[in-house]
């Protein structure tokens, strides 16, 4: 089992500070999550069904019919790489993954015996006749890079001509789908993932969706079985997305949160590096002392070890964006000034952005 945020109960066992005292920002999700509402209690004790309107719902979100409703994005990346894997023969597929980025992917790849090929934005273009699997995510994380929409298709289009694959986790695009490709999803050789535990803070819902190619939704749901999401769960998730007011209003506030925590770090020398609406993240060889430095104020963020480095997610209620203010200084004075990013930066490679909010 690989590391995560969020994990709380550990966290306040370890610092003996109780749960209910913490303030979370290791998990970088929608602090004021959609407001699910009453659950039926007939919702309770009905097995979920397939023919409700959740599938509909979503196509109209996101822009594609040919999709599948999974209990998070987690499930799709544990069960891809094997369906993928299975229908190449010989060695294992060759599996371009940004470093650093959310480390599931590589892990699951590497369990269905494939090729870990690590990239950097910049050199994408120069490795991807190398590879048979290009995965990204976008905005990646923890650094923030975004890719835009001409750049994703262009390298699919190089992949699809010797029948690779392009696979992109879109799980902190809500806030600017323009970058999104899930409505061209439906093509061999392209597969997008999204999910509802970022911008609408359903996290604990567990439900997500996967875009691709027929043959492929098929296969996945035979893996997968049925009931794969809770009918809690997929009412929630029919709410959440038919509410374009909320959605709207989350997007701007989501926006200007998170230019206020970059200039709250920064004020503090801890001038993010990258990060995206829903989190901001700081690179420092001092980052393990500053996540223990935070901890002991009943504040938890997450802690990357390589590179070393720190992702914040947003506060919520004007306490909590107080009680980190109040928390940085002293972290601050430990830390290696990174250089001051003022806007967005263009790595070598057309089609990438570093976004600083």
């Amino acid at each position: 089992m690989l590391e995560h945020g969020g994990k709380l109960r550990a966290a306040a066992k370890q610092y003996n500070i109780p749960v209910a005292d913490w303030l979370d920002l290791s998990a970088a999700i929608n602090p004021s999550p959609y407001p699910v509402g009453d659950i039926p209690a007939q919702v309770w004790q009905r097995l979920p069904e397939d023919d409700d309107e959740l599938e509909a719902v979503a196509a109209h979100y996101y822009g594609n019919t040919a999709l599948l409703p999974v209990a998070g994005s987690q499930a799709a990346i544990q069960a891809l790489p094997a369906l993928i894997n299975s229908k190449r023969t010989g060695t294992g597929l060759r599996v371009g993954v940004l470093h650093p980025s959310y480390n599931e992917h590589s892990h699951a790849w590497q369990q269905a015996g494939c090729e870990i090929i690590a990239l950097q934005p910049n050199n994408i273009d120069e490795k991807i006749n190398q590879l048979d699997v290009l995965l990204l995510v976008n905005p990646n994380n923890p650094t923030g890079e975004i890719f835009t929409a001409d750049t994703l298709l262009r390298w699919h289009k190089i992949l699809a001509k010797k029948n690779g694959w392009l696979i992109v986790d879109e799980a902190f695009i809500d806030v600017t789908p323009q970058y999104s490709i899930a409505q061209h999803a439906d093509t061999k050789g392209l597969v997008v993932l999204r999910s509802l535990g970022k911008f609408f803070g359903l996290a604990g819902a567990r439900v997500g969706f996967v875009f691709a190619e027929n043959n492929l939704l098929t296969a996945l749901r035979e893996t997968l079985g049925p009931w794969a999401i809770s009918h809690p769960s997929r009412l929630a998730a029919m709410r959440a997305l038919t509410d374009h007011n909320w959605q709207q209003t989350q997007r701007e506030t989501l926006t200007a949160h998170s230019v206020r925590l970059a200039q709250l770090l920064a004020q503090q020398n801890l001038a993010p590096a990258g990060g995206c609406a829903l989190f901001q993240w700081i690179c420092t060889p001092h980052a393990q002392a500053i996540h223990h430095q935070l901890a002991t104020q009943g504040i938890l963020t997450r802690l990357h070890q390589d590179p070393s480095s720190l992702r914040f997610g947003l506060p919520s209620a004007e306490a909590d964006w107080q009680r980190l203010t109040a928390a940085l200084p002293a972290s601050g004075n430990i830390a290696t000034v990174p250089p001051v990013v003022t806007g967005p930066q263009e790595p070598t490679g057309s089609g990438v952005k570093r976004e600083v909010w």
